[in-house]
């Protein structure tokens, strides 16, 4: 589903010359597959995540998608992959604060939506509340929740467009051992039902533990684990 072949990633310093972060990194991902990407703070763990989910380009290499070279692709293009195939979880939840639970869920169906469709919309985002347990608090804004169900509404909300991959930046790092196990429990369960490509990067031992494919980044080189 994803090959990368000889990535690598450099950004400018300001006094000239270039700061290596990713070095020439080959990595095939399958259809259905989950696996964690760990390493210290600094490794390039999130440049690494932004690259395969086309919010970033690489220096040099190439990445593929479903068979589709990305470094041709204009960033239109990339824009309309990003919100059709790929869902994307953060540390933060980044739900707007003014709308409900369910219109933070609908969001990315918003550049997707006729009228014939939305209630299609509608019907799946109550499915994927129900699935991460908040369906009685679908009319309840981001204000009155706790951070582990915003975490909950920010998995449903990346499942929304049921996405062939799953990107997953530190989803627990920001919430307390108990929400961070539920959490964990919930991405991998979501992986089994929906058969979702996941990929996660994180700090946590726990939650590297859970995957099929374990993966640690340093000095800019991956190696399985």
């Amino acid at each position: 589903m994803i090959e990368l072949k000889e990535i690598s990633k450099s950004y400018p310093q300001p006094g000239g010359g270039e700061i290596p972060i990713l070095r020439e990194i080959s990595l095939r991902v399958q259809a259905g597959e989950s696996m964690v990407v760990t390493g210290p703070s600094g490794s390039g763990k999130s440049t690494l995540l932004n690259i395969i989910g086309a919010l970033d380009r690489p220096s040099s290499g190439t990445i593929r998608f479903d068979g589709k070279d990305l470094s041709g692709l204009s960033e239109r293009e990339l824009a309309r992959l990003r919100n059709r195939y790929i869902g994307f979880v953060f540390q933060l939840h980044h739900l707007l604060p003014q709308c409900t639970v369910l219109e933070n869920v609908l969001l990315p169906t918003l550049p997707l939506q006729r009228e014939s469709t939305r209630g299609g919309f509608s019907e799946r985002a109550s499915m994927l509340l129900k699935k991460v347990g908040l369906a009685e608090r679908s009319h309840h804004r981001p204000g009155q929740l706790s951070g582990g169900e915003c975490q909950r509404v920010a998995v449903a909300r990346s499942l929304i467009n049921a996405p062939a991959l799953v990107l997953a930046d530190e989803p627990t790092g920001s919430l307390d051992g108990e929400n961070a196990d539920q959490l964990a429990e919930l991405l991998i369960d979501l992986n089994r039902d929906e058969g979702t490509t996941l990929i996660v990067v994180t700090h946590s031992e726990d939650l590297a533990a859970r995957m099929a494919r374990q993966y640690r980044l340093r000095d800019g080189t991956i190696t399985q684990v």
